[in-house]
């Protein structure tokens, strides 16, 4: 026989399951609203950051697009309090910057930092370091560019093959040639791009000793170490390499103040 409570009394079990089911329908909504104030901090964060770079890269006379910042790691707030962030990813694009008067134009620099240090205060305030133990980069350089540093009329870069590629308009005795071939590109002293132009020609050349010395001559002429702008973060340039969207380079770095770039 089935046992019977007063009036207005609840089963136990009933009463254990509402007490239940209200405490995980509690947590769930601490853990949303903890979830929601971790994401307004990384913004917050993220756009902190975001500033101090675009103030940093004016100050180097170059210009960009609005920086992408992502702070990485979950959950962001733990890491706030221990003032040591996993990763912080800066995209920066169309960026302009100058190499001894000449504009030259990066349409992508992409920059990763590991291991990254910041106070609490230092986020509050905007004051003082946020400092990278590791920062490695890449970016490409517009081929428009790199071919005004050269300083040839009517000479085009490009990629072929995997190689940087090179056409141009070229006066031999009184003729007018179209001169083409590649070029082995490396990185020079002080992280200048060494480009060695070894294996130009042009359709008709005639086949005289001295034609091939003009185009010797002119290859000689624009196998030169192109400067590059010192790029942001402190990044050395490692290794370079043509693609068809523009010459890539990368580069990297230990122990940078990534809030300040220069």
């Amino acid at each position: 026989m089935a046992q019977e409570y007063p009036a207005g009394e609840t089963r136990p079990r009933r009463r254990g399951r509402k007490v239940l089911i209200g405490l995980v329908v509690l947590l769930l909504v601490v853990a949303g609203l903890l979830v929601v104030a971790d994401r307004v901090a990384v913004g917050v964060a993220e756009r902190l950051i975001a500033e101090r770079v675009s103030q940093e890269i004016s100050k180097q006379g170059a210009q960009s697009a609005t920086p992408d910042v992502k702070v990485g790691g979950v959950p962001f707030l733990t890491q706030v309090l221990d003032g040591r962030y996993e990763r912080i990813s800066i995209s920066l694009r169309d960026v302009h910057a100058s190499v001894e008067g000449d504009a030259v134009h990066l349409p992508v620099l992409d920059v990763d930092a590991r291991n990254v240090r910041a106070s609490l205060d230092t986020l509050r305030s905007g004051q003082g370091d946020i400092v990278a133990d590791t920062v490695n980069g890449f970016g490409t350089v517009s081929y428009e560019s790199l071919a005004a540093l050269l300083n040839r009329p009517g000479l085009t870069l490009g990629e072929q093959g995997g190689k940087l590629a090179v056409s141009a308009p070229v006066d031999i005795l009184g003729q007018k040639f179209t001169v083409a071939g590649t070029a082995d590109v490396t990185v020079g002293e002080n992280g200048k791009v060494a480009l060695r132009f070894n294996n130009l020609d042009a359709a008709g050349l005639p086949n005289l000793p001295l034609a091939r010395t003009i185009l010797n001559n002119y290859a000689k002429g624009i196998s030169i170490d192109v400067p590059l702008p010192d790029l942001p973060f402190q990044l050395a340039i490692r290794k370079v390499q043509p693609l068809p969207e523009g010459l890539a380079v990368s580069g990297d770095a230990k122990n940078v103040p990534i809030n300040s770039v220069s």
